[in-house]
């Protein structure tokens, strides 16, 4: 990077850092620590919503999907505004007028505290293991511009959001989420705009998407019904709403979020206002990785993209084998470009025998291509003894090698600053639940303010290193966006299941509601680890064998239920 790009890199994070730092000064109380005194007006509320759910993973990895599998995968979202709408109906009023500060309590005074506990539990493991994907995605970008050892990467990655996080707690983090979230957007629509400038001069926007749809990577709506397609319509609306609806619904990261709300009005319009603006906006940042595809088209890109490992392996044995398959795309991608300008001509001339021709042609040249790739993955994996996956490179290379002086800084601040916005909220979730349902509850009650204050900021610190050490393990699961989501799906069901037997049937107990959790929970990592449908399947699947486990063992083993909602 030049000096400049690395000016507006530092002046941007240091800015945000301060402002954490400057509103994190008054923290009286835990309910000033946790839930910012639940103060917040609605569009505070929304795009800290937004800016938890928009992680590095999101910026990084989104575009790399769009350029590898198409747009399909903002299907995941269509079941978002449907989940949004039961949310603002059940799930707010309930929990502002009972002042909990977690979704958890609830289930205590539904059931007992052991469906709580477990339910926590379910929470702070995945959530934990969750966070630490996303402390690893920016940490990419550290590692691949300046050679850094990724651990180190991981420990600046990670502890650089600590530095307000743990003063500062819930009026922080909000406060950081609203500047974080004005620099992501304006620095994606000038990559967008950028992306659309590096185009050869005779091919337009409209060109760029015609020629990314014509080679499926404009593929958004699938209607076929399939199980084991993980992203078509039926899939995103009913598997996305159980999935979103228990995110938002039971994942202390969320809740926190709209719990800050001034009152029940301004939780539910926050959380209405995300619904209606997370499909667009994922929509724009896929579009931004199928513009990328499109502009690859007219310039050769590289065989692999993470150049670090292409590093390694010129270094080694294997670098005479990995030059050869250079070679072999080099010349693939050639006449893939001629391929290419043909179909643009025969788009223009509205051919329809030329268009079809082309894109036979195409066709068969990306098999090739993809063959070459995965050669060379195979190469690269055995010269430096590791997995590898350049999925989550693509768009990072792209920004590296093609964006003007300046514009490079900004957007890798960009990718910073999304990370720093869904951490910050995940160490502040994964606190407040261990201390209000574990440590509070548990171990010691009746403590001062100020003490719960001050196991909140530990619990901040402890759970920011845990994160920080499952990052150093995240770089086997291929597609950061794909695995964070995955590792909800095998969680957030049976959540889910809970928390809808606590509102809807009053006639099933603790015990019954407990052990069906348990069971449901031991079926769905079974059914992923035998791959028995698409993960998105599994929130539907844990929902309802919790639901009907808990049926069931009410039935055969009947307990009197507790309906007396108190905190």
């Amino acid at each position: 990077m030049s000096y400049l790009d690395w000016i507006v890199l530092v002046l941007t994070l240091a800015t945000i850092v301060s402002y954490g730092i400057y509103r994190s000064r008054v923290n009286k109380n835990i309910e000033s620590y946790l839930l910012a005194d639940q103060s917040l007006p609605w569009y505070h509320v929304t795009l800290s919503l937004m800016a938890t759910q928009a992680s590095a993973v999101t910026f990084l990895s989104a575009p790399g999907q769009a350029y590898t599998d198409g747009m399909r995968f903002v299907q995941f979202y269509f079941g978002l505004p449907m989940a949004m709408v039961v949310l603002c109906i059940t799930f707010v009023p309930r929990f502002h007028q009972l002042k909990v500060f977690t979704a958890y309590e609830f289930l205590e005074g539904r059931f007992d505290l052991r469906t709580r506990g477990l339910t926590a539990g379910l929470f702070l493991l995945q959530r934990g293991l969750s966070t630490g994907l996303s402390i690893y995605a920016p940490a990419i970008i550290l590692s691949s511009i300046l050679g850094w050892d990724i651990t180190l990467t991981n420990i600046i990655s990670g502890g650089l959001v600590l530095l307000y996080t743990v003063t500062g707690g819930a009026k922080a983090i909000s406060h950081t989420h609203l500047l974080q979230m004005g620099i992501v957007t304006l620095g994606m629509v000038i990559a967008g705009f950028t992306v659309v400038k590096l185009l050869p001069d005779d091919v337009s926007f409209t060109d760029a998407l015609h020629v990314a749809g014509k080679m499926g990577k404009t593929n958004v709506i699938d209607f076929t019904f399939d199980l084991n397609s993980r992203y078509n319509v039926w899939s995103g609306i009913i598997g996305g709403f159980f999935l979103q609806l228990s995110y938002f619904g039971t994942d202390q990261s969320q809740v926190g979020r709209y719990l800050t709300g001034s009152s029940i009005g301004q939780s539910r319009l926050g959380l209405a206002m995300n619904g209606l603006l997370k499909i667009p906006m994922q929509f724009l940042i896929l579009l931004v990785g199928a513009l990328v595809f499109a502009f690859y088209q007219f310039t050769t890109p590289p065989l692999f993209f993470n150049q670090v490992q292409v590093d390694r392996i010129q270094k080694t044995a294997y670098a005479g084998e990995y030059q050869q398959l250079e070679t072999r795309h080099e010349a693939i991608q050639t006449e893939k470009s001629k391929q290419v300008l043909a179909l643009h001509q025969a788009l223009e001339r509205d051919d329809q025998p030329a268009i079809e021709s082309s894109r036979t042609i195409l066709g068969n040249l990306e098999e090739d291509v993809q063959g070459v790739r995965k050669e060379a993955q195979q190469l690269l994996a055995k010269a430096n003894g590791e997995d590898v996956n350049d999925v989550n490179y693509i768009f990072l290379r792209f920004v590296i090698e093609y964006l003007p002086v300046g514009l490079v800084g900004l957007l890798i601040a960009v990718i910073l600053l999304a990370s720093m916005g869904s951490v910050a909220a995940a160490y502040n979730s994964l606190a407040s639940t261990t201390v209000v349902d574990i440590y509070k509850r548990m171990i010691r009650d009746g403590a001062s303010e100020q003490h719960y204050v001050t196991v909140s900021r530990w619990a901040t610190f402890g759970w920011g290193i845990f994160c920080i050490v499952v990052a150093q393990y995240a770089s086997r699961l291929g597609s950061m966006i794909e695995a964070v989501n995955v590792l909800g799906s095998l969680f957030y069901g049976v959540i889910l299941g809970v928390f809808l037997v606590a509102f809807y049937f009053k006639s099933i107990g603790s015990r019954a509601v407990f052990w069906g959790a348990l069971i449901g929970e031991v079926f769905v990592i079974a059914s992923y680890w035998i791959e028995l449908t698409a993960f998105l399947w599994l929130n539907l699947i844990g929902c309802v064998l919790v639901i009907g486990f808990a049926w069931i063992i009410e039935k055969i083993w009947p307990q009197k239920a507790v309906t007396t909602l108190t905190k």
